[in-house]
C-alpha cells in the first residue's frame, strides 16, 4: 500500500480550520490554478462561503509532503478532509468523518471549547479515531493557552475518552501566519511543517487489505457536466479498476451489477483519473446515475454492504409554497410547484440531514438541522432563480411513551458585564435555564439550557440588546418535555393598506409609529409588512400617501427639514426569525418580502370571527 495520511480538520466555527488548510497548501508546494491562488480561503469556493465567512459544505485536497530534514527520499499523500463548523451543517461532518483515520482538532486559543467543538469530538471519538490537539490563534493578545488546554482535557474526559486518548499530543499554531510548533512561543516557529510531523507520526495508515474483496463506501455526491453524477468516498478493502465491473448495493440492500467510466483521486484541489485505486484511498467514480450517499461499491463475486451512514434527527420545520403574492411569477424563473418539488428532492440526493415530504394542503414541508441550514438553502434557491413564499419556523415534536417531546438547544454566550443581566432577564423569559456562569475580566461567560422555539427571533434581539458586543452560538441537547405555552411576538407589524409606491411624505408620519423596513420609492401591495409597530397590534398603514403642496409651501421648502429614519434592511435570516404565525416570507431572486397570509384586512377580521374558513 501506498503511504497514505487520511485526515479530517473539525474545529468550532471560525476557529481557523479553512486557514490551516490554506497554510498546508501553500507550504506543501501544491499546485494552485492562477484563479484561486492569490485568494485567501482557497477551500471556501461557493459564493455562499465567500460572503459568510464559514465553510457550509465539506471538500477534499490532497498535498503530497515530503519532510525537507528527513534522510529518507519518501514522501507522503496527506488527504485532507476540511468540514463545516456551525452546529447546522453537522450532517456534513458526520458523514465524511468515516473517511479519516485521524483528526486535527482545531481550538481558539482565546475561546477554548465550544458547543461545536464537543459536538465534532463526540463523533471522531465514536469512531475511535487519532486526535491531534491544535491550539489555534496564538498570535491573539487575549490568549490564555493554559485554561484551554485544560478546557480541553476535561471536555475529553466529560466525552468518556479512554485514558490513551486523553494524553493527546498538542501542536500551537497560528494559521494566519502559516506557523506552528510544540512550544506556545510564535518566535520560535519558522514554518507549518510541525504540524506535517505530527500527522506523520501520530495519524495512523489507513487500515484495510487491498487483496480483500472490494468495498467502498459513498459519502459525499456531486456533478460534472461531462461525466454525470459524481461518487467520493474511501475505499476500506480491495481495489477499484477503471471500466471494471462492480457490485451496486442501494440503501434497500438491492444489488446490481455496473461499471465504472472513470476512477479519480485527488491532487491538490483537484481530482485526477487514474487506471486504479487501492483500499486506503479516497476516490472519486463515475458510472452509476441513480448513486446516493451511505451505499456501498463492492466486489461481484463476494458483494457485503458497509453499514449505513446514521445521521442526527432534524429540528426545525418549514412550508415551501408557490409564490401567490400579487407579483408572484415576474422576478423569478422557476415558479410552477413542480420545478420547486424536482430542485427539492434533487438536495436530498447530496443533504443527508435534509427531509423534504408533500403536505396534504399543498406546497412542501421542509425538515432541518436549524434556521441557518434552511435559510442556506432558501438563499441558494433564490440565486438559482426559483421563487416561493415560506411559513414560518417551527420546532419537530416527537412522541416518546405518551409524552410530547421538543428539541432543546445547549447555548454558550460571551458577552460585557454590563449587558449580562439584560441577556439573562431576556433568556429567562424565554424559559431558559442557566447552567453555567463564568466572569474573566470584563467578559461574562454563560451557559444556558433552552427549548428550540424559545431562540426562534432571540438572535437579532441578542445583537440589539449588546450593542454588537455579543457572541452566542448554540448546538443541539435534547429533545424533552416543553417547559410552558408560547405566545407570539411582542410587538405587531406595520402593513400596507393599498398597492402602490411608498412615498417620502407618508413614511415620516408612519415613522413614528413603530420601525420601518422600506425605503421611498419603492413599490409595495396591499398586505405587504413594511415596518415593525411600536404597539402589539398590528396596524395598517397607507405607505402611498403624497401631498400635493401649494406654490408658497414649494417656495418655503416645506419638509425638507425633517428627519427620515433609515429603514431596517429584512435578510432572509431576519426576516424568518421575525414573521409571526399569519404571515410568510416571499422569496424572488430579486426581493425578499414579508407579508400577510390573507392580504385583505376585511377577509382576514371575517375569519378571526368564525365567519369563513
Amino acid at each position: 500500500m501506498k503511504d497514505i495520511r487520511n485526515v479530517a480538520i473539525i474545529a468550532h466555527v471560525d476557529h481557523g480550520k479553512t486557514t490551516l488548510v490554506d497554510a498546508l497548501l501553500r507550504q506543501s508546494k501544491t499546485f494552485l490554478n492562477k484563479e484561486v491562488a492569490d485568494e485567501t480561503c482557497i477551500m471556501d469556493s461557493n459564493d455562499l462561503e465567500k460572503e459568510r465567512g464559514i465553510t457550509i459544505f465539506s471538500k477534499n485536497a490532497s498535498v503530497v509532503w515530503k519532510n525537507p530534514s528527513a534522510s529518507s527520499g519518501q514522501a507522503t499523500k496527506i488527504n485532507i478532509i476540511d468540514t463545516p463548523g456551525h452546529a447546522d451543517f453537522g450532517g456534513e461532518v458526520e458523514r465524511v468523518l468515516c473517511m479519516a483515520d485521524g483528526c486535527l482538532l482545531l481550538i481558539d486559543a482565546k475561546e477554548g471549547p465550544m458547543p461545536q467543538t464537543r459536538f465534532v469530538l463526540k463523533k471522531a471519538l465514536a469512531l475511535n479515531l487519532k486526535i491531534i490537539v491544535v491550539i489555534n490563534k496564538i498570535d491573539q493578545k487575549d490568549c490564555r493557552i493554559n485554561e484551554v488546554l485544560n478546557k480541553t482535557f476535561d471536555l475529553f474526559i466529560d466525552l468518556g475518552a479512554n485514558e490513551e486518548t486523553c494524553n493527546f499530543p498538542i501542536i500551537y499554531c497560528s494559521s494566519k501566519f502559516g506557523k506552528a510548533g510544540t512550544e506556545p512561543d510564535l518566535d520560535k516557529m519558522s514554518n507549518i511543517t510541525p504540524i506535517f510531523e505530527a500527522i506523520i507520526k501520530y495519524i495512523p495508515a489507513p487500515s484495510g487489505d487491498p487483496e480483500k474483496p472490494l468495498q467502498m463506501l459513498v459519502t459525499t455526491i456531486s456533478s460534472d457536466n461531462y461525466k454525470g453524477r459524481m461518487a467520493t468516498g474511501r475505499i476500506y478493502n480491495g481495489r477499484l479498476r477503471k471500466n471494471s465491473p462492480v457490485m451496486y448495493i442501494n440503501r434497500r440492500g438491492q444489488m446490481e451489477i455496473k461499471s465504472l467510466t472513470s476512477v479519480m483521486t485527488f491532487e491538490g484541489l483537484g481530482r485526477v483519473e487514474t487506471n486504479e485505486a487501492e483500499a486506503g484511498e479516497i476516490v472519486a467514480i463515475t458510472g452509476i446515475p441513480e448513486i446516493t450517499i451511505g451505499e456501498t461499491i463492492a466486489d461481484i463475486d463476494y458483494p457485503q454492504a458497509l453499514p449505513l451512514l446514521s445521521i442526527e434527527e432534524p429540528t426545525i420545520i418549514m412550508n415551501f409554497n408557490v409564490n401567490t403574492s400579487p407579483v408572484g411569477g415576474r422576478e423569478g424563473q422557476f415558479t410552477t410547484s413542480r420545478q420547486i418539488r424536482e430542485r427539492l428532492f434533487k438536495e436530498l440526493e447530496t443533504d443527508v440531514a435534509l427531509r423534504v415530504d408533500d403536505d396534504p394542503n399543498g406546497g412542501f414541508k421542509v425538515s432541518g438541522r436549524g434556521e441557518l441550514h434552511l435559510a442556506i438553502l432558501i438563499e441558494r434557491l433564490r440565486r438559482e432563480g426559483y421563487e416561493l413564499e415560506i411559513s414560518r419556523p417551527e420546532v419537530i415534536k416527537k412522541e416518546v411513551d405518551g409524552k410530547i417531546l421538543v428539541p432543546y438547544e445547549q447555548v454558550f454566550i460571551e458577552v460585557p458585564e454590563e449587558y449580562s443581566g439584560l441577556v439573562i432577564q431576556k433568556l429567562g423569559n424565554r424559559f431558559g435555564e442557566m447552567r453555567q456562569m463564568d466572569k474573566i475580566d470584563h467578559l461574562v461567560y454563560l451557559e444556558f439550557i433552552i427549548p428550540t422555539r424559545g431562540l426562534f427571533g432571540f438572535r437579532s434581539q441578542f445583537l440589539t440588546d449588546t450593542k454588537g458586543l455579543g457572541i452566542i452560538n448554540t448546538s443541539f441537547y435534547e429533545f424533552a418535555p416543553d417547559r410552558g405555552n408560547w405566545t407570539e411576538r411582542e410587538r405587531g407589524s406595520l402593513v400596507a393598506f393599498e398597492t402602490g409606491t411608498t412615498m417620502l411624505y407618508s413614511l415620516l408620519t408612519i415613522q413614528e409609529r413603530g420601525e420601518l423596513f422600506v425605503h421611498p420609492s419603492v413599490p409595495v401591495y396591499k398586505g405587504q409588512v413594511v415596518g415593525q409597530c411600536s404597539r402589539p397590534n398590528d396596524m395598517r398603514v397607507n405607505v402611498c400617501r403624497s401631498k400635493i403642496a401649494s406654490n408658497h409651501e414649494r417656495t418655503k421648502g416645506h419638509g425638507v427639514a425633517e428627519h427620515f429614519d433609515e429603514p431596517r434592511i429584512m435578510s432572509l435570516e431576519d426576516s424568518l426569525e421575525y414573521i409571526s404565525g399569519d404571515e410568510l416570507v416571499e422569496v424572488t431572486p430579486k426581493n425578499i418580502r414579508i407579508r400577510k397570509k390573507i392580504l385583505d384586512e376585511t377577509i382576514e377580521k371575517r375569519r378571526v370571527r368564525g365567519l369563513i374558513v
